[in-house]
């Protein structure tokens, strides 16, 4: 894997209804809901881990310990930065940030895992079939 700490990728989005807190259940509050914010992390830094992966690897997300710090209304952009800060094996850590077009709206740190693809999902479908 050839990613080093200190490589960075961002991802620029304008809120919609759909991704609003009413859409989670929050009636009424038109701006982009925490789990939207948690997602477009994990997309930032996965779309980031992606280019250096070889055949048949992927990652999956493990934590994220963020903060949503300020509310963005439906037609505004954001854009959101994952950031490579430490790399152990198959862990890697990314420091997140995004920012609307008026302040800093979240941060905090996301960890992922490479996975063999194959491996993961034959480790999921014996989990489906042993459920009864």
């Amino acid at each position: 894997m050839e990613l080093e700490p200190g490589a960075t990728n961002s991802l620029s989005i304008v809120v919609d209804e759909s991704m609003t807190a009413d859409r989670f259940g929050n009636s009424g509050v038109q701006v982009l809901a925490t789990p939207m914010l948690v997602s477009y992390f994990e997309l930032t830094a996965h779309q980031l881990a992606m280019r250096a992966l070889g055949p048949g690897q992927g990652t999956v997300g493990s934590r994220v310990d963020i903060r949503h710090l300020a509310a963005t209304p439906v037609g505004m952009r954001v854009t959101f930065r994952a950031t490579l800060t430490e790399r152990d094996g198959r862990r890697l850590l990314f420091r997140v940030e995004a920012d609307d077009e008026q302040e800093r709206v979240g941060d905090g740190t996301h960890e992922r895992f490479v996975v063999d693809m194959g491996r993961f999902m034959g480790r999921i479908a014996a989990k489906h079939a042993s459920t009864p």
